[in-house]
């Protein structure tokens, strides 16, 4: 069993998710979109969602990250409700991650040695999500 973190976005999905590929060197998603869906009788999809991302997943550092546009009539509010955690033995790799983030985003946390980490920080990327980036060195 797994835990992933799903994001959800106001129209910008396909942006963000080849942003994130980019970031973190994966393969792009397959993205699936609303107008793909089969349609149910009597409930027309809205044109304005039709080109919109209903589900697109990328494997960073082995886990599942899945991404979805909101529907136009119920936009979210990004990155308040989640924080995504990276766990690197790379200490090289995460920090160079973690500044691509921070280039568009603020750092709320410079990336620092601490008690538990040779590596923790905390940046906020330019869409508002929260990423905590920790060192697994064998010190937790």
């Amino acid at each position: 069993m797994t835990v992933n973190v799903y994001m959800i976005f106001n129209g910008n999905c396909e942006e963000a998710v080849a942003y994130y590929a980019k970031v973190f060197a994966t393969e792009p998603a397959e993205l699936s979109r609303f107008g793909d869906m089969p349609s149910e009788p009597g409930q027309e999809m809205p044109e304005v969602m039709k080109n919109r991302i209903m589900h697109a997943s990328l494997d960073i550092h082995g886990s599942a990250v899945m991404f979805s546009d909101a529907m136009s009539e119920a936009p979210v509010s990004i990155g308040k409700n989640i924080n995504v955690t990276v766990l690197s033995d790379d200490l090289g790799k995460m920090t160079e991650e973690f500044n691509q983030l921070g280039q568009d985003g603020t750092v709320q946390m410079e990336l620092q040695e601490t008690f538990w980490s040779l590596g923790y920080g905390i940046v906020e990327d330019k869409y508002g999500v929260v990423w905590m980036f920790n060192h697994d060195d064998g010190r937790q």
